[in-house]
């Protein structure tokens, strides 16, 4: 069984004298990630669940070895992804909307410069790129520049070639953000496909709909810190998650909304 274990990741960041007036506020530092530990398994959709801002883009890139944390670790099967960054790469895919794919080139060209990137024998790489264009839709736009494609044709793209090389571990950072509704269906099912061939599947969002359809357990962050983590039906109780969430919110604030 393959096993992602984060284990208190801490991220602090510096405020520059502009962000702080921006903001309105006088601390030069902000801690985004505060001791963050979670532990996610092969065959499942972990997720992390919390409102814009709460730590969970800054989790995910320290996750997948973008930034990394100033203490605390994740391990992969037992791999540190601080000590040993370069092993976990090779085992993981990783998605965010922040990542582009290149507008001058094509779906086709894309995928063959990264399955050789990732070292994928030829064949093995024509055959998966059959079965996922095809899954997706792909083949009927493989040769097209990216530039004229639509935003959730251009996701699809960036999911695919995420996972050319069938990796064990798969982490995506608001994988459905500004999607329209077709598009959006799509990736759930991918993601629960990723589900099902074994993968251990690591979600952040702040879409409490996309947690229920997907996700087998997951964790709730607030001010980059895990207030609530449990299956979904220990979380939900009975309530939508969204009450859940809220619930735990405001148990944490006194009883009171901020303004």
């Amino acid at each position: 069984m393959e096993v992602l274990k984060a284990q208190n990741l801490v991220k602090t960041f510096t405020i520059s004298e502009k962000q702080r007036k921006t903001l309105g506020i006088t601390e030069k530092k902000k801690t985004a990630v505060d001791g963050i530990s979670f532990t996610a398994h092969s065959g499942e959709v972990f997720g992390l669940i919390g409102p814009n801002g709460a730590g969970k883009t800054t989790t995910m890139r320290m996750l997948a070895t973008l930034i990394s944390p100033d203490s605390g670790d994740a391990l992969y099967n037992d791999v540190s992804a601080v000590k040993s960054p370069e092993k976990i790469r090779s085992q993981l895919a990783f998605l965010t909307t922040d990542l582009k794919p290149d507008m001058k080139s094509t779906p086709n060209i894309m995928f063959d410069f990264f399955a050789e990137l990732y070292h994928v024998p030829k064949d093995a790489a024509e055959k998966r790129k059959k079965e996922l264009f095809a899954e997706f839709g792909i083949d009927k736009f493989g040769d097209t520049m990216i530039s004229k494609l639509s935003q959730g044709q251009r996701q699809k793209v960036s999911l695919v070639i995420s996972v050319i090389h069938d990796p064990k571990f798969v982490i995506f950072d608001e994988p459905t953000n500004g999607l329209d509704i077709i598009a959006a269906r799509e990736v759930r099912e991918f993601i629960l496909n990723m589900k099902k061939s074994g993968k251990c599947v690591i979600i952040s969002t702040h879409l409490f709909d996309l947690v229920e359809k997907v996700c087998d357990r997951a964790a709730m962050i607030m001010n980059g810190k895990i207030v609530a983590n449990d299956t979904l039906e220990n979380l939900m109780q009975g309530r939508s998650l969204e009450d859940a969430f809220y619930d735990i919110y405001m148990s944490l604030n006194g009883g009171k909304e901020e303004v």
